[in-house]
């Protein structure tokens, strides 16, 4: 079963004016990150706006990101959604369209206890073949709900197809306790952008980053240095991309990311109602700040 690794790009989900996926625009999104060496692909999660999106809208993005990167990179698809019937036809139609395999959240807002959490994921990734796999995701200042390394391990445990974890909290310890789960060879990736070499170095085998949707330039460039032994490059590109990370305020407004996008030529979209685009203000101290950062990194503006 493929696994995810290296540079796992969360995507963004463009829109045109008026509300509407631009499926164009994220064809456009994968051809950039495929070109500059991202290792796998996915779409539909935080960062891709999961939760504003029809269950046709997810199905029509899905089969644009698996259509066009045509077995170049792994492609998983994030299908958590707020109903289990929904997250289970999301999986379904991943396995279906020739995905790689596909990511889960926990279920979110209402609180699960630990037997629910357990019997979730189960059903869930029983749901599909046992050679299908599948990820769990835990962004708990997200989700209102955490999952345990003790439960995750259980799921493990009971679910052949489950085979490792994104995990998108900053906590050290925790991320440890998952590294353990099967005598090391669950899989553990981390959504902390800012310490992308860190996590390399605990045992994670690569990082599921929203940041590098817009700049996978550093990420890529640590993964290859850490991998080559050269943690002096590995370093000073982690550097870089934890300065990219405050620039682009961490992940925590997409609107940032598709500006950025705009900024950098490609077509980054508007952002879905309730939430609003930039002002030009905004705009302008994001072109300010970008181009000072493209400068110093000696990275193009130009995408």
């Amino acid at each position: 079963m493929k696994k995810l690794f290296g540079v796992t790009t969360a995507m963004t989900t463009p829109f045109h004016e008026d509300g509407s996926v631009d499926l164009a625009a994220m064809a456009q999104q994968c051809e950039m990150l495929i070109r500059k060496g991202v290792q796998c692909l996915y779409p539909i999660g935080t960062t891709g706006e999961m939760l504003r999106l029809s269950l046709d809208e997810r199905k029509q993005i899905a089969e644009t990101v698996v259509r066009t990167a045509a077995g170049r990179v792994t492609v998983y698809i994030h299908c958590g959604a707020m109903t289990q019937p929904d997250t289970i036809a999301l999986m379904r139609h991943a396995e279906s369209i020739g995905a790689d395999g596909v990511g889960v959240v926990t279920p979110q807002f209402f609180g699960l206890n630990d037997r629910e959490m357990e019997e979730y994921y189960v059903s869930v990734a029983g749901s599909v073949a046992p050679d299908f796999p599948v990820y769990l995701y835990n962004i708990p200042q997200c989700a209102a709900n955490d999952l345990k390394a003790d439960v995750a391990a259980r799921i493990a445990a009971r679910c052949p197809n489950v085979v490792g974890i994104k995990y998108s909290f900053a906590d050290i310890n925790r991320t440890l306790d998952y590294l353990r789960i099967d005598g090391g060879s669950f899989s553990v990736m981390h959504g902390c952008d800012r310490v992308f070499i860190a996590m390399l170095a605990l045992g994670c085998d690569g990082t599921v980053s929203g940041i590098s949707g817009v700049f996978p330039e550093p990420f890529v460039n640590v993964y290859k240095a850490y991998l080559a032994g050269d943690l002096d490059a590995a370093r000073k590109w982690q550097m870089k991309a934890a300065r990219i990370t405050d620039i682009l305020r961490g992940g925590s407004n997409m609107a940032y990311f598709k500006e950025a996008l705009r900024l950098r030529g490609l077509t980054g979209g508007h952002m879905r109602r309730p939430q609003l685009d930039l002002t030009a203000a905004e705009a302008e101290a994001l072109r300010r700040e970008l181009e000072a950062f493209c400068q110093e990194s000696g990275i193009s503006l130009e995408a």
